[in-house]
């Protein structure tokens, strides 16, 4: 079996490497130097060591790993199958050790701006796309977003592991949880319909709702408790044939026709664009509000800065 030889480049292993495996790395390198010198003479030779030494390193390895990894093989030795799976790990772990100092180099020198966004599962996705809008385009963002329930993620903004939350609603009073909440926006809602529950559903409106299928989100969302009273004052029991926590996904099957359902006019082109709705009537006093939350009174972060600046929507 042909054993590639190893280049002149050195890996430095320091003496004591603490790792919670039953193996060690430096006895793994020394196999893997082994493995590509095509013997323990010239590895020796090749790190300036004792071949006795490398011979009991490698030993140990086979040792912790409970399988024979090299066997003779002329004047030298070849891999067993276990050494051939054993390199084949081993060739991964030091190329990727080698290519560390270029990638430490290539971030350190590229300039990044790091936003870590929390983002309510209640909040409509068309929406935070148009909050988020002003710091999109800028230059060398580093955007992460994580999309979870809204009192998690407060308490993840109180441990400072994220920069701010995106929700519908502001964070309430809590003297164990410093939070700062800034109004971003305000939209009116509608009702929005498939092209086959339009006519029916505009027909006598909002009386026609107990009549045609109804989608709504689920009482988590900050809009569900006014819609509720909403249909207290127009008399109306609604027809509800489904109850969503994921704004997207009470969009996409009421784009399916399964259901007429309510969403912010705010986001009213991108809704009859994407999801081929139809506005059928409107939720007159019903508003939905959007804030930006935050662990500091005095906002620094430039990019959160930006999103408090312009507030349109």
């Amino acid at each position: 079996m042909g054993i590639d030889k190893a280049d002149n480049s050195e890996i430095t292993i320091p003496e004591k490497l603490t790792v919670s495996l039953p193996f060690s790395y430096r006895h793994l390198y020394y196999f893997w130097v082994v493995a590509k010198e095509g013997g323990i003479v010239r590895a020796a030779q090749r790190l300036d060591m004792a071949v006795q030494t490398i011979s009991a390193q490698v030993r140990e390895l086979e040792r912790a790993l409970g399988h024979a990894l090299l066997k003779p093989a002329g004047r030298g030795v070849a891999l067993t199958d276990a050494g051939v799976a054993t390199m084949r790990q081993a060739d991964l772990i030091f190329q990727l050790g080698e290519q560390l100092p270029t990638v430490v180099r290539d971030a350190a020198s590229t300039p990044t701006v790091r936003l870590v966004v929390g983002i309510a599962d209640s909040l409509p996705k068309l929406i935070v796309r148009r909050l988020m809008q002003p710091v999109i385009d800028s230059p060398h963002l580093r955007l992460l977003c994580h999309e979870d329930e809204f009192q998690r993620l407060l308490a993840e903004l109180a441990l400072h592991r994220i920069d701010l939350v995106l929700a519908d609603r502001p964070a309430s009073a809590n003297p164990n949880l410093k939070l700062y909440s800034h109004a971003l926006g305000v939209s009116s809602v509608a009702w929005y319909a498939a092209a086959p529950l339009k006519q029916r559903a505009a027909r006598r409106f909002p009386a026609s709702l107990a009549e045609v299928p109804v989608l709504l989100p689920t009482a988590h969302s900050a809009l569900r408790a006014p819609l509720d009273q909403w249909f207290e004052r127009h008399a109306v029991r609604p027809n509800i044939v489904g109850e969503f926590e994921d704004s997207a996904l009470l969009k996409t099957f009421g784009s399916s026709g399964m259901g007429v359902f309510p969403a912010p006019e705010s986001v009213h082109d991108d809704l009859v664009s994407r999801y081929r709705v139809h506005r059928f009537g409107l939720c007159e006093g019903i508003e939905e509000r959007f804030f930006a939350i935050g662990a500091e009174k005095k906002v620094s972060h430039p990019l959160v800065q930006a999103m408090l600046t312009k507030r349109d929507l």
